[in-house]
């Protein structure tokens, strides 16, 4: 992908003295007393801002926070939070600024963060006026905020349209490299891992990975409806039965390319959705009216492993049972540590996912963790996301 980079900029001495906007992804969570809880974004938007400022740039940062009304200010919905986070961890003070956008002070040096970007009105639609004047406040414009790659809205589309420059920053190049690493190049055999709860949601995402990768590993309530599209009964199991034809298609795009979507061969079921239900392992086709399918076996974990330790790529997206719960997590951590002790890239997105991880503290050995939630599955389903599409219009001149 041809775009330009902000750490290139910034080698070439063209950031120095420079106003440069920033559009980062601080979106973390927050309790009822308004303290952060997990801090993944906003360290990881450090890199970015410490080269603009290591450069000599006048910085200013910006994101959104949760869902404000457009033009309402709650102070629920306000980043000071954030900028004290942000100083913490860049060991200066780092001022919040508020009706930043007709115009901010910054010098060369010097760095703030501007308040919730949703606030401004007109920032969903992309509203050029305020495209124009965020734009007319930088010299660089940096994306640096995969996880708002997906939404073309003025602080994300409309400002990298009228900047004088605009470019990526080492998180969103990051991203770019890796998804190109896993999907427009990658080295054989591809596995891709889908699970969670409803086919529905990622039935664009089965179809469109049906046409590229190897193996098709599906998990969790997904996997269910494949059971029920392979003939299988699956008792009182989470399920979509009118997606089941669907899952058949899928099935028969993969066979008739000499791939597969594998199917379990046993499962871990309960009587009741619950931490404390006994857990029974079953072969597959012995599985009860009344059980409930919340794992994948071990004889299938087992199996799942093998190809993924073969593997050469693997993009995983989902954990393959109820992992909350000890008693119904082995297949998921078997599945985790086998991406762990494999030779394959791998590149895994998706809050379970990123949660299944640190559950079994395999961060270091995945090759590549995204950020984004709903970007990298818009990615994984072959949509062109609306910050590359601009920005790559951008570096073309």
């Amino acid at each position: 992908m041809n775009i330009l980079r902000f750490s290139d900029l910034c080698a070439q001495g063209k950031a120095r003295g420079q106003r440069v906007f920033i559009r980062a992804d601080l979106n973390v969570p927050q309790n009822d007393a308004g303290q952060i809880t997990e801090d993944t974004r906003i360290r990881a938007s450090i890199p970015c801002i410490q080269m603009a400022l290591d450069a000599g740039a006048a910085v200013m940062v910006t994101s959104h926070l949760g869902r404000p009304t457009e033009g309402e200010f709650k102070p629920e919905d306000s980043l000071a939070p954030v900028a004290a986070r942000l100083g913490e961890l860049l060991g200066r003070e780092v001022p919040l600024r508020s009706n930043w956008v007709d115009g901010v002070q910054v010098q060369p040096g010097q760095l703030v963060l501007l308040e919730n970007c949703r606030l401004n009105k007109g920032e969903k639609k992309n509203n050029p006026e305020l495209a124009k004047k965020m734009a007319a406040l930088c010299d660089i414009f940096v994306h640096d905020a995969f996880g708002a790659a997906h939404r073309a809205e003025a602080s994300t589309y409309g400002i990298a349209q009228y900047a004088k420059v605009a470019c990526a920053g080492p998180l969103l190049s990051a991203e770019i490299d890796a998804i190109s690493k896993a999907l427009a190049n990658p080295r054989r055999p591809l596995v891709a891992i889908v699970a969670g709860s409803k086919v529905s949601t990622k039935l664009t995402i089965l179809q469109s990975l049906a046409k590229n990768v190897d193996q098709l590993i599906v998990g969790g309530g997904i996997a269910n409806t494949f059971m029920l599209a392979a003939g299988l009964k699956i008792g009182k199991s989470l399920a979509e039965a009118d997606l089941v034809d669907q899952a058949r298609a899928v099935i028969k795009a993969m066979k008739a390319r000499g791939a597969e979507v594998p199917i379990p061969t046993d499962v871990v079921v309960a009587k009741t959705f619950s931490a404390d239900a006994p857990a029974t392992i079953k072969a597959a086709t012995d599985v009860a009216d009344d059980d409930l399918i919340l794992d994948i076996g071990p004889q299938t974990a087992a199996r799942l492993a093998e190809q993924l330790k073969a593997a050469g790529t693997i993009v995983w997206n989902g954990p393959v049972g109820v992992f909350e719960f000890d008693a119904f997590a082995k297949g998921t951590e078997t599945i985790a540590r086998a991406i762990a002790q494999s030779s394959a890239f791998s590149i895994a997105g998706g809050g379970d996912t990123l949660a299944a991880i640190a559950k079994y503290g395999i961060e270091k050995d995945v090759g590549y963790i995204s950020t984004g939630g709903g970007a990298f599955l818009e990615i994984l389903e072959g949509k062109q996301l609306p910050a590359f599409e601009i920005l790559e219009k951008r570096a073309q001149g």
